[in-house]
């Protein structure tokens, strides 16, 4: 499975999505630090969920992060717009 099928797959299963992009950015960094050659390194997610908009921002972005689990270690770079 593609890591941008997981991403939502897990941003899914975890939260009450109302808006979700994924947006595979690779692409924009090849050849740079943390390019692996693989096209799926850099990726930019704009999400809304009830549940996160209660929270403060660092309390988003780790309740994104756990959701996430072991993709956070296979991704150079995640870009996350909460809300």
């Amino acid at each position: 499975m593609a890591i941008k099928d997981e991403i939502e797959a897990r941003l899914g299963a975890a939260f009450s999505v109302t808006e979700l992009q994924v947006v595979n950015e690779s692409h924009r960094h090849a050849g740079h630090g943390g390019d692996d050659g693989s096209g799926e390194s850099h990726f930019a997610v704009k999400l809304r969920a009830p549940e996160l908009a209660a929270l403060g921002r660092l309390a988003r972005h780790r309740a994104v992060q756990a959701a996430l689990g072991d993709i956070n270690t296979r991704v150079h770079a995640l870009a996350l717009d909460l809300g």
